[in-house]
This record gives C-alpha cells, sequence and structure tokens, in this order.
C-alpha cells in the first residue's frame, strides 16, 4: 500500500507554490499526494491545475487589526477544523506538511488529534501568527533561516532552506523573446508584487514607466483585477495578472527583478541569481516579516531595499538606477552562496516521519 502525504497551506500563492517544489520528490519515493485548502482560495486553482486531488475547507483569516470579520471568522476556523478531521478520517494520512498560511491552523489541529504526524515549515525571518499556533503540534519543523529557531525546541528544528521548484530554473529565454514584444537591445526587468498584487508597487510603476521604458523591457505582474487599461498600448511592456505557465520562461529572460520579499518570493530570486530591489510589506500592513527577510539579503550582498513609505519618484528611479549599477556584485554574491534548494531534504523529513509511524 502506497504512503499517503497530505499537504496543506494557503491564503497566497507563497503558502501553496513550495508545496509543489516536493510534489516530484515525494512522487518518485511512490507517495500518493492530498491537498487540503480553502474553499474559495487561491490554492484551490493552483493545485487543481497541476492535477493533485483537493478537499476544500471553511477557512478565517487570523487579523491583527480590527474587521467586522473577526467576529465572524473564528466560527469558520472551528468549522473548518471539523471538515479538516472528516477528510483526514477518509483518507487515512500517514504524515501532513503544512506550509502554514491561515488555513493550515484547523488542519494541523485536525491532524494532532488524529495522530497523524506533523511536519511543519516556516519559510520567514521570525515564525508568523498561523505557524505560531502549529507548532506545538509539530513533530519536526523545517525553517529556511536559522534565526528562526530561537525560542522553539532545538531537537524539533532542522534547517532546509526554502522549497524551490526546480521548474523555474528550467526556462526558455528565446521562448520569451518569440512570446512577447519585446526590444532584444534592452534588458528585461520582471516585477511582481506576489500573487494579491502590491497597489504601493504597482502605482510606483504606473508613474515612472516612461523612465522605466527608457532602460528596459517591463513584465509586470500586477495581481488580480488590477490591470491598468491606460497602459494596454505602451510598446515592450507586458501586464498580467497572475501566471503559473510560461513564468519559467519570463524568469530565464529576466536580468532585474522589483519584488515583494516574501520567502518565498525571495529564495526564488536568489535561485534565479536575479539582481533585485525589495520593497517589504510595510509594518502597518503585516507584521514585519518581509522587513527582515529582506533586511538579510540585503546583508548578504544579494538585494537593494526601498520600504513601501520612502516610495516618491526621485527616491524609485534612484534605487532603479543603483540595481543596475551594482547588479553584477549582487549576481557574484548569490553565486556563491551557500543557501540552497530545501525542496529535498524537505521531502527527506517528511518521509522519515511517516516512516516512523508505519
Amino acid at each position: 500500500m502506497s504512503m499517503k502525504v497530505l499537504l496543506t497551506g494557503g491564503g497566497s500563492a507563497g503558502h501553496v507554490t513550495p508545496n509543489l517544489a516536493l510534489v516530484p520528490y515525494l512522487k518518485e519515493a511512490g507517495a500518493d499526494i492530498y491537498y487540503i485548502g480553502s474553499k474559495d482560495g487561491i490554492e484551490k486553482s493552483i493545485i487543481e491545475e497541476n492535477s493533485l486531488p483537493f478537499y476544500g475547507i471553511s477557512s478565517g483569516k487570523l487579523r491583527r487589526y480590527f474587521s467586522l470579520r473577526n467576529f465572524t471568522d473564528p466560527f469558520r476556523i472551528i468549522k473548518g477544523y471539523f471538515e479538516a478531521k472528516k477528510y483526514i478520517k477518509k483518507l487515512r494520512p500517514d504524515v501532513l506538511f503544512s506550509k502554514g498560511g491561515y488555513v493550515s491552523v484547523p488542519v494541523v489541529f485536525a491532524a494532532k488529534k488524529l495522530n497523524v504526524p506533523i511536519v511543519i515549515h516556516e519559510s520567514d525571518y521570525t515564525p508568523g501568527l498561523a505557524n505560531r499556533l502549529s507548532l506545538p503540534k509539530a513533530e519536526k519543523i523545517c525553517l529556511s533561516f536559522e534565526s528562526a529557531a530561537k525560542d522553539l525546541p532545538k531537537e524539533k528544528c532542522i534547517v532546509t532552506g526554502a522549497p524551490i521548484r526546480a521548474s523555474i530554473l528550467e526556462g526558455d529565454r528565446e521562448a520569451f523573446f518569440e512570446r512577447y514584444d519585446m526590444d532584444r537591445s534592452k534588458p528585461v526587468l520582471l516585477i511582481m508584487g506576489g500573487s494579491l498584487g502590491a497597489l504601493a508597487v504597482n502605482n510606483a510603476v504606473d508613474e515612472n514607466i516612461d523612465y522605466l521604458l527608457g532602460l528596459f523591457n517591463v513584465v509586470h505582474i500586477r495581481g488580480k483585477d488590477k490591470i491598468n487599461e491606460s497602459l494596454k498600448d505602451r510598446q515592450h511592456y507586458v501586464q498580467i495578472e497572475y501566471i503559473n505557465e510560461g513564468l519559467d520562461d519570463i524568469f530565464a529572460a529576466t536580468d532585474y527583478m522589483i519584488s515583494r520579499s516574501g520567502s518565498n518570493a525571495i529564495f526564488e530570486i536568489l535561485a534565479l541569481r536575479i539582481p533585485n530591489l525589495l520593497i517589504p510589506l510595510p509594518l502597518e500592513a503585516s507584521r514585519g516579516d518581509q522587513i527582515l527577510n529582506a533586511q538579510f539579503f540585503e546583508k548578504q550582498g544579494f538585494s537593494l531595499i526601498l520600504m513601501q513609505n520612502d516610495i516618491t519618484s526621485d527616491t524609485f528611479n534612484a534605487k532603479v538606477q543603483e540595481l543596475i549599477e551594482k547588479g553584477p556584485m549582487m549576481k557574484e554574491n548569490m553565486e556563491k552562496s551557500p543557501l540552497g534548494n530545501g525542496a529535498k531534504l524537505i521531502s527527506e523529513t517528511i518521509l522519515k516521519a511517516a516512516k516512523k509511524h508505519e
């Protein structure tokens, strides 16, 4: 009988795509793979596109700010717990792997109640709220950053790095230029604000589009429903809401990047060795994890930082110029880095936890 591995994580693509990086290793070991995510989250379409069985549950967000939904979401979380429990009883998995995000909490609690071993991955410099709630339930905690182990049981922790999809390293630069109308004499700048988009980043690009197009071909992943109709006819400027297929070709053609600094994004940038400017989510919109991630990468010489609250046309354009100037050194620093792809080690940890409980 095949080993059954249950995956969970959601709320943004950053909690989903790392799970997909594990799939080839788990399948190679002969595992059957299943996924529990939120009924209406981005994970449903991503997982179904990758032909994995998906089970949706009710979910509520764990917010640090006032919202009327704070009064109703606890009931959704409780409902999600019982739905997850029902699916886990049906699937009888040998192990649960959680990549975090608010949907993962009821799944982790349900798995623990049913004595399913749990492995968690914490991708940020410090653990997020969802993972802090789930960590006591875990048998093993995989970490992208060694610093995240502070105040955690040392015997549970293993520094693995982040899981990176091998496919993103296999793109075709020529296929990109055949698909898009671009000027081959100019470098390509890729701008990503995360799967849900980033309004401040989008606005900075829109306001400075003439400056950017004077220097680069621009590919701009803007987020769902965030296309700027007034810029649709600009030459050598491509707007995309969200992309999965063909992203590898875009990466292969990219010379510079502007990005948020979620852990998944920055470790992919590191693996791709692309000089980059990071614009982390500000403290008022987050717990500060993206700022810490970005500061770590800046200290390693991998990235430049522009704080969102400091964005003006002058500061934005100055940082873009600095990115061009420091690009070769950043690339060299990334090539020397020992921080690698954690997908294999995380997969081995999952399989080990499952075998121990056979």
